[in-house]
């Protein structure tokens, strides 16, 4: 069976597609609305995709919602480099200032939740707004590997084996991406992904070097712990970020552990907000979309959003 190709991944609806070039990468975008600029991140194994029921909501709700395909996924450039956080996180403040903006609302799932803290820290004046989706700071993460009694290390096993050459690549894209909808079904809560939503996700996922492109994020996170580059950069995330920052994590998250994430508020100087969604696990924006649009446009419209 062919393999889909980019095309798979323009998925109509009520929004626009156009592409935007960013420090000489040229990424897919998806946007609909007008207003002040929130920029939606995605995370794995997924696409822009994760982020329709957002693309309604907040252009409903007076906001321009653009969501991004990242370096390597859907319709947005492959390089063969790129796939560390600083230079994701480069990408998405540059997106920020080709959109026209000088600066933006940062919504960013799982990898995107990532990106988006890095951002906050390493480019704070293009995030006016930081929202983390089951994404603890990335120093919390960190440590939560490193520690042996908190759990997260047994719950990313399945990242371990990212590290071999060649192999995991195969495991993705094979019988139709059947791994992916594991993994889909595995971190998710009960009755979700629809078996309409897991196809479409295992097969994007089977986009030529879609799978590649993804386990770099894994490789580089991993292999840069002891590196100088990865304790630079633990070190750079020591910073506090100022940026009001809403953090929204599901309850029933068995791949980045509630527990993991909830001690993150140490790393925000500004007004600060845990939100937990019940039923959910990792992926609470699609599992429970009325929810989370709640808390999210809440959040956006109060002025001084509390600690």
């Amino acid at each position: 069976m062919s393999r889909p190709d980019e095309s798979l991944v323009r998925i109509e609806g009520p929004w626009t597609h156009r592409s935007v070039h960013a420090g000489g990468t040229r990424f897919h975008i998806v946007e609909a609305g007008q207003g002040p600029l929130v920029l939606l991140l995605h995370g794995f194994p997924q696409f822009w995709w994760s982020w329709r029921n957002q693309l309604v909501s907040l252009p409903e709700a007076g906001y321009r919602a653009v969501a991004v395909d990242l370096r390597g996924y859907g319709a947005s450039d492959k390089p063969p480099r790129g796939y560390d956080l600083p230079t994701l996180a480069s990408d998405a403040a540059g997106l920020v200032r080709a959109l026209g903006e000088t600066g933006a609302i940062v919504v960013g799932h799982d990898w995107g939740g990532l990106v988006a803290w890095t951002m906050s820290v390493l480019d704070p004046k293009t995030v006016l707004r930081l929202v983390p989706v089951s994404a603890p700071h990335p120093r919390r993460l960190r440590s939560a590997l490193l520690g042996a009694r908190s759990g997260q290390l047994r719950a990313a096993l399945y990242a371990l084996g990212f590290q071999l050459p060649f192999l995991p690549e195969r495991r993705l894209t094979t019988k139709e991406g059947a791994l992916v909808g594991r993994l889909l079904d595995r971190w998710s809560g009960p009755d979700w992904p629809e078996e309409e939503v897991s196809r479409t996700y295992r097969d994007a996922f089977r986009i030529p070097t879609v799978s590649h492109c993804a386990l770099e994020y894994h490789r580089w996170f991993a292999r840069s712990q002891l590196r100088p580059d990865g304790l630079r950069y633990a070190r750079t995330m020591r910073k506090e970020t100022g940026v009001p920052t809403l953090q929204i994590h599901g309850a029933l998250d068995g791949h980045a552990l509630p527990r993991t994430a909830q001690g993150s508020s140490r790393y925000v100087a500004a007004p600060y907000r845990w939100r937990l969604i019940e039923d959910a696990g990792h992926f609470p924006h699609e599992e429970r979309p009325e929810e989370f649009d709640a808390e999210l446009i809440g959040w956006l419209a109060d002025p001084e959003p509390d600690r």
